[in-house]
């Protein structure tokens, strides 16, 4: 919560009185997802709608996988970090 109040600009007491105002707002809508996009909307703290996201071509993912796994693990460079 402290970064999204920083990220805003906000005091982290005004960030929750805004998230606690838009979960209390009786505003009116036709489903639950709706009103919870609205009371956030009226208090700054909907993210902007973004582009739509696609699936990887699937040789890509493959490829991926395949990468995957390799090089050093992640527990070697700690108990190396600790020496």
């Amino acid at each position: 919560m402290r970064a999204a109040a920083n990220a805003w600009g906000w005091s982290m007491n005004e960030y929750v009185s805004r998230v606690l105002d838009a979960a209390t707002d009786p505003a009116h809508a036709n489903s639950e997802l709706e009103r919870l996009r609205e009371r956030l909307a009226s208090a700054g703290l909907l993210a902007p709608p973004s582009t739509p996201r696609t699936r990887p071509e699937p040789a890509a993912t493959e490829a991926a996988r395949s990468r995957a796994g390799r090089g050093t693990p992640l527990s070697s460079l700690v108990s190396d970090g600790r020496r």
